[in-house]
C-alpha cells in the first residue's frame, strides 16, 4: 500500500508499540502532526522541547520501554539537545524525531534550519537523516533497535519536510540486521569462571553495581548472586534500587556523597567486581589512589567502558543480567560456599565498625525549622505503603534523597546522574506518571531546579496527572553554596536569591494546588493533604539554608579522604 512519509511515520510508531509520545509542533513537522490528528494518536503536547525530551526520558526510565519525542527543525532541535545529552550520559533508550527544512533548502541558511546531525552527534548513540521516503520505515525500525540494545542511548532521526509528503509503498522490516552493529550479550564463559575463581580467593570483596543492572533488568540475578556468596554490595547513584538499600549486605551509595562504609570498603577491598558501571570521577575520586589494593572484574555491555578509567584484570563484555545469570550457574557447592563465608567474615566485621564510626546523621534544628534530610525521611515514611517512584533534580536535595530514601526496587529512583541536568525532575516525573499511571510519583526538587522547567507543570494539570512536587527550598543554590563555604572561604557569589516566586500562587496559576510549610510540627499534616489530593500538588518546604551534604569527598581527593558530619559538642 502506498503511503506518504507522514503516514509511514505514524504507522511505524504504531508497529513499534509506541502508546505515548511527547512533542511540540512546528513548520517542518506539520505533515506529521496532521497525520497524528487524523489517527488520534496519544501525543502529549509539552510547553518546551527540552520538556518533551525529559518526559520521554522519564517515561523510558520508569517503564523500561523506548521513550519517544518529536520536535521541529532549528530551535526545536537545538532546544532538545540538553535532554538528549542527559539521556546519553545515563544510557537511556530514546528515539527523538526532529523536523528538518526541505531537502532542497538544506545548506541554504533557510528559516529554522540547523545542522541537527552535526549538533547532536556528540550527545547521541547514533543519528540518521532520511534522504528518501523509501528508507523511512527501515530507519525508524533501526533507530528503535539501536536505542534499546547493547548500551542503550538516544537516537535522533532527522526528517526533511519534503520526505514527509513524498509517497512510496510501505514496507515494514520484520527484523533488523545491521552488519556493523552486533552488541555482545553473552559473557565469555572462560572469563566468568576465571572471575569466580578470583572472587573465591578474596578476603575483602565488594560488588560495585550501577545503572547497567537496572537497564538490563538484572536486579533479581544480582540479588541471588550477592546473597549466595554473602558479598557486600555498593550502588552508584544511577544504580540505587538494583539491590535493596538498608539490607544487611548493602553498603548503599558510594562516591562523592556515598556512605563512609561504602567508600572505606572500596578503598580497602582486595577484589572489586563491577557490574554495569563506568568508574566515573564522582565514584573514583583521585584515580591514582582509587582502590589501590584491589583486582578488578568488570562486567559491561559496552567494551569501550572497560579499562577506560581504571585498568581491569578480568574484563567480561556482555549484558549485565545475562552475565549475572552465568555467574549464578557456576556458583560453588555448599561446602566451598560455607568456607568462603568464613573467609570473609572478618571483612563484614570491619565494615560494621566503619558504619558504627560514621553513620549517616544530622541534627534537628532547635527552632523547629525543617532539615532537608528530615523532609526526605518523612516522605518515605508517609509513602512506604505506596511504593512511589521518586524523581529528583540535581543538587543537595538529590544527594539527600539518594542517601535517606532507601530504595528497595529498580526503576523507583530517577535522576540525571551523569550530566547533572537542573530542570530534569518535573518533566521526567510527568513522563514517569504517563508510564505508570497507577503509581505515586514524587518529584523532589530544589528551589533553583524547579524554576528551570516550571512551565511543564501545566501539562500535569492539563492531563490530570497527580504528581506530587516537594521543593526543598533553602532560598539559594545549595550545592554551589556548600562548595563556596568549604573551598572559597564562604564567599557566596551569586547563589543567594534576592526574590522568590510566591509558590502557592505559582502552583495555582498552572492549575495545581500549592502548599507552604516551614515547621517540623506541621510537615506531616501538609504532606498528607498534598499526597491525598487527586490533583498535581506542589509543596514549598522551607528548609534550613546552611545544611551541608555529608560525607563529602572533595574534588580531586581520594575516596577515603571524606569530610564527615561532626555533631555539635
Amino acid at each position: 500500500m502506498e503511503m506518504t512519509g507522514a503516514e509511514i511515520f505514524c504507522e511505524s510508531l504504531t508497529r513499534e508499540g509506541v502508546d505515548t509520545f511527547f512533542g511540540y509542533p512546528g513548520g517542518a513537522v506539520l505533515h506529521i502532526y496532521d497525520e497524528i490528528y487524523k489517527r488520534k494518536m496519544n501525543h502529549v503536547l509539552t510547553r518546551h522541547e527540552q520538556g518533551a525530551v525529559h518526559m520521554a526520558d522519564g517515561y523510558a526510565r520508569a517503564s523500561g520501554k523506548v521513550g519517544v519525542a518529536l520536535v521541529t527543525s532549528g530551535p526545536g532541535a537545538t532546544n532538545a539537545v540538553t535532554g538528549l545529552a542527559t539521556a546519553y550520559m545515563d544510557s537511556i533508550p530514546m528515539v527523538c524525531f526532529t523536523g528538518q527544512v526541505p531537502s532542497t533548502l538544506i545548506g541554504n541558511d533557510a528559516f529554522q534550519e540547523a545542522d541537527t546531525l552535526g549538533i547532536t552527534r556528540p550527545v547521541t548513540k547514533h543519528n540518521f537523516m532520511v534522504t528518501d521516503v523509501k528508507d523511512l520505515a527501515r530507519i525508524i525500525r533501526e533507530a528503535f533497535y539501536i536505542a534499546s540494545t547493547g548500551r542503550p542511548g538516544p537516537v535522533v532521526v532527522d526528517i526533511p519536510k519534503d520526505i514527509t509528503a513524498d509517497k512510496c509503498k510501505f514496507h515494514w522490516p520484520e527484523s533488523v540486521d545491521i552488519p556493523s552493529y552486533k552488541p555482545t550479550v553473552q559473557g565469555h564463559m572462560k572469563q566468568v569462571k576465571k572471575a569466580m575463581d578470583r572472587l573465591l580467593r578474596a578476603k575483602k570483596p565488594v560488588l560495585y553495581v550501577g545503572g547497567g543492572v537496572i537497564l538490563s533488568n538484572g536486579a533479581e540475578e544480582l540479588s541471588k548472586f550477592a546473597r549466595a556468596l554473602n558479598i557486600p554490595v555498593t550502588q552508584t547513584l544511577m544504580g540505587l534500587g538494583c539491590f535493596p538499600m538498608g539490607a544487611p549486605l548493602s553498603l548503599d551509595m558510594l562516591g562523592m556523597h556515598g556512605t563512609y562504609r561504602a567508600n572505606m570498603a572500596m578503598s580497602n577491598a582486595d577484589v572489586i567486581m563491577a557490574v554495569g558501571v563506568r568508574f566515573d570521577d564522582r565514584v573514583t575520586g583521585k584515580l591514582e589512589k582509587f582502590a589501590v589494593h584491589a583486582d578488578f572484574i568488570h562486567v559491561d555491555v559496552d567494551p569501550a567502558s572497560i579499562s577506560k578509567n581504571v585498568e581491569i584484570q578480568i574484563p567480561i563484555v556482555g549484558d549485565a543480567r545475562v552475565v549475572l545469570e552465568q555467574f549464578n550457574e557456576v556458583l560453588p557447592d555448599s561446602k566451598k560456599t560455607e568456607a568462603f563465608h568464613k573467609q570473609i567474615a572478618p571483612w563484614h566485621e570491619q565494615i560494621a565498625k566503619w558504619e558504627a564510626t560514621h553513620p549517616l546523621a544530622y541534627t534537628h534544628n532547635e527552632t523547629g525549622a525543617i532539615k532537608p534530610q528530615f523532609m526526605i525521611e518523612e516522605l518515605q515514611r508517609l509513602t512506604k505503603d505506596r511504593d512511589p517512584i521518586v524523581v529528583a533534580d540535581v543538587g543537595q536535595h538529590q544527594m539527600w534523597a539518594a542517601q535517606y530514601f532507601k530504595f528497595q526496587k529498580p526503576r523507583k529512583w530517577l535522576n540525571s546522574g551523569g550530566l547533572g541536568t537542573m530542570g530534569f525532575s518535573l518533566p521526567a516525573a510527568i513522563g514517569a506518571q504517563f508510564a505508570c499511571p497507577d503509581d505515586l510519583v514524587l518529584c523532589i526538587a530544589g528551589d533553583g531546579c524547579i524554576q528551570m522547567c516550571i512551565q511543564e507543570l501545566i501539562v500535569a494539570a492539563e492531563y490530570k496527572l497527580p504528581i506530587k512536587i516537594f521543593i526543598a527550598n533553602n532560598s539559594c543554590l545549595g550545592m554551589v553554596r556548600q562548595w563556596q563555604e568549604f573551598f572559597y572561604e564562604k564567599r557566596y557569589s551569586e547563589v543567594l536569591w534576592q526574590k522568590e516566586p510566591e509558590w502557592v500562587k505559582l502552583a495555582e496559576a498552572f492549575g495545581a494546588i500549592g502548599f507552604d510549610v516551614d515547621k517540623v510540627e506541621n510537615f506531616e499534616k501538609v504532606a498528607e493533604e498534598a499526597l491525598a489530593s487527586p490533583q498535581p500538588a506542589m509543596v514549598n518546604v522551607r528548609v534550613t539554608q546552611d545544611e551541608n551534604v555529608y560525607p563529602m569527598v572533595p574534588a580531586g581527593g581520594a575516596l577515603d579522604e571524606m569530610l564527615v558530619f561532626e555533631p555539635p559538642a
